[in-house]
């Protein structure tokens, strides 16, 4: 259960740039995981050209933002990112979300579009399913919002999603609970809209080892856009490996095939 004592930035900024260019050429723009926060994405700011900015995109109830309310339904996060994205639509951006964050992307760039905003010139997602797969075929290894502490914390430990440091540490181990709680809670509300697609050029990445073949995975994407489409398997499982991590900005910032050259 969280305490007041450990709020300390309440209202916090939703967008977070490790290493600010405002003179970059292009922007790539982050969305977490289930879980997660900004801190797995900080370190590809050393890893990018000096044309592209990182934005990191703070869900609310974590790290800057750990004083704002969770998300209570889908649509209120997608809502929410979306106004963080807006305010980086001046320059070309990617829109990169890994797992949850996958569906995230998706739904906020099909947003901007129907909004007529200036959606991204290419959009990469990365160890997630379609997301009109996510309630067809409902994964047995993904853990549901009412389940055990205990069980939260198992899943966590088994993908690799909770650092020592944190598990050595009961009340940041809670912390790491309510917040997996919060976004599968968010996750379970989501319901894909038939019909739904985006104009942009599409990524998909995948890990070798991930739990759903990699081959449904390209066939359920590869509808969901009407510009170019590329699917790339990569060693290891739902996070890779260690190094693929590390580079996984080359990923994003390659240009698609078939897709036209980006505007400045």
């Amino acid at each position: 259960m969280r305490t007041a004592t450990i709020v300390k930035t309440a209202g916090g900024a939703a967008v977070q740039r490790p290493r600010p260019r405002p003179h970059a050429e292009r922007v790539l723009v982050c969305l977490s995981y289930c879980g997660g926060g900004t801190a797995p994405f900080r370190q590809w700011a050393d890893a990018l050209p000096d044309d592209v900015e990182l934005a990191l995109i703070c869900y609310p109830g974590r790290e800057a933002r750990f004083g704002t309310r969770f998300a209570r339904v889908w649509t209120e996060l997608r809502d929410d990112v979306v106004r963080s994205v807006r305010g980086l639509t001046g320059r070309p951006y990617i829109l990169f979300g890994h797992s949850m964050g996958s569906w995230v992307a998706f739904e906020t760039a099909a947003e901007l579009e129907r909004l007529g905003v200036a959606p991204p010139e290419a959009l990469v997602v990365s160890g997630g399913v379609a997301p009109h797969r996510r309630r067809e075929a409902p994964r047995d290894d993904v853990p549901r919002s009412d389940d055990s502490a205990d069980a939260l914390v198992r899943w966590m430990r088994d993908l690799g999603q909770v650092s020592p440091a944190i598990a050595a540490e009961p009340e940041l181990l809670d912390i790491a609970v309510d917040l997996l709680r919060a976004d599968l809670a968010v996750a379970e509300s989501y319901r894909f809209v038939e019909g739904s697609r985006v104009s942009v050029p599409l990524r998909v990445l995948y890990g070798t080892e991930d739990v759903a073949p990699f081959a449904d995975v390209e066939r359920h994407w590869r509808h969901l856009t009407r510009g170019p489409f590329q699917a790339v398997e990569l060693p290891g499982g739902h996070f890779y490996t260690p190094d693929v991590w590390s580079r996984l900005p080359e990923w994003c910032t390659l240009p698609v095939p078939g897709a036209a050259a980006p505007t400045r």
